[in-house]
């Protein structure tokens, strides 16, 4: 899963890449307004001109997208940071732009533009604005919820690189992210510590080759796709020179947020690499998918690279039935698999977003009974000093 560092974040990750409302109401009458139809069974919301709106509500579009080309970087350059402005043009009541301020003073707003045009104006419990807005809610102090939840520091071999699991590695690419989540587990993770640079990335790979039982290598971050495309292929190569590894893992959300980050050399990376890639996808609610997203994950398909999807259960953002199941149906839609359901790694600044592991375990067993098993993901919590994620369905 991509995250993003109240560290790194303080930082424009453009430039590293070249309250009101506390706990939200149940996300039922959002779910029934975004699912949308299947495709082939009347026009979808989420592949409707208009990046996720059903037909009839385009007047309510507030953020005007630019249909020429335009780059991943320039839109990075022009992604929101200033609440007022987000809040202005999604046409939010005043007071969530005052919060909204505040609470983004400690852990600052990014949200591109394509991402923030899927979102519904005047709509304060929109599933995908609910994801970046700063709520005050974050400013709670809850007991069990910690800066590091799922122990990475403690798993760390040496800075930025994380052994939990038998025969795989997690290298910490980058602290940039192209979205920063709110519910983020790494936000207080150290980056400006990790390797960055062709430099150090050849010295921690190298400390890597040492180890004769690593089987799969992992691109986190941040979101190792923020990196340019020559530093990612410079990296890629490398670490496919590595013997004992039979395979490469990348997870990113750039190509959900941004689609145009796909671009031609990225493509041309994947293709040419020796090793097979797994590329771990992040969406939690299908209307995230729009038309140039579809595209996007089409591009990376033909690759040959295995997609995969994990999402997080969120309150107020997927927490129906109705909602995961559109997302199962979606995401296999675009060809990517449903992989992991995470039940939220309890972060501190993050309470509002848990659902109870009662009503989780509910909705599991619902998705269960209305698709086949394998839309079904698995549902898991990422527990520190963990063998593996444990399964809790």
């Amino acid at each position: 899963m991509c995250a993003a560092s109240r560290t790194a974040s303080n930082s424009d990750p453009a430039a590293l890449a070249g309250g009101l409302v506390g706990p939200a109401p149940s996300s039922a009458e959002s779910a029934k307004q975004r699912t949308g139809t299947r495709p082939g069974h009347g026009k979808s919301a989420v592949d409707s001109p208009t990046s996720g709106l059903s037909i009839d509500e385009t007047a309510t579009l507030a953020v005007s997208v630019d249909a020429s080309p335009i780059s991943w970087q320039e839109e990075m350059k022009h992604a929101f940071r200033d609440p007022n402005a987000l809040c202005e043009t999604l046409r939010l009541p005043e007071e969530f732009r005052r919060s909204a301020a505040n609470v983004a003073a400690d852990f600052p707003l990014f949200a591109p533009r394509p991402f923030v045009a899927r979102m519904r104006a005047g709509d304060v419990h929109d599933p995908l604005l609910r994801q970046v807005l700063p709520l005050p809610a974050e400013h709670e102090m809850v007991a069990g919820f910690t800066t590091d939840p799922v122990a990475d520091l403690a798993a760390q071999a040496t800075p930025g690189v994380i052994r939990k699991y038998d025969g795989r590695a997690l290298l910490v690419t980058t602290g940039a992210c192209a979205v920063h989540c709110r519910y983020c587990f790494r936000r207080h993770f150290p980056y400006a510590e990790a390797p960055r640079g062709a430099a150090e990335w050849h010295q921690t790979l190298g400390q890597l080759a040492a180890d004769p039982g690593l089987e799969e290598l992992i691109f986190s971050g941040g979101d190792p796709w923020t990196l340019r495309d020559d530093q990612w292929t410079t990296l890629l190569d490398s670490a496919t020179k590595l013997q004992q590894l039979r395979r490469i893992r990348v997870h990113t959300r750039l190509p959900v947020v941004i689609p145009q980050r796909v671009t031609r050399e990225l493509l041309d990376s994947l293709r040419s690499c020796q090793l097979p890639i797994v590329i771990v996808l992040h969406i939690n609610h299908a209307a995230e998918i729009d038309g140039a997203v579809a595209q996007a994950i089409e591009q990376l398909r033909s690759t040959r690279a295995q997609l995969l999807n994990q999402a997080v259960l969120l309150r107020g953002v997927n927490d129906t039935v109705e909602s995961l199941v559109e997302l199962s149906h979606r995401l296999l839609d675009v060809g990517v698999m449903p992989y992991y359901l995470h039940q939220l790694d309890r972060v501190a600044g993050a309470a509002h977003f848990e659902v109870p592991e009662a009503q989780a375990r509910t909705l599991w067993s619902q998705m269960q009974r209305r698709l086949p098993g394998y839309a079904v993901p698995r549902w898991v919590r990422d527990e520190p000093g963990g063998a593996s994620k444990r399964w809790l369905s």
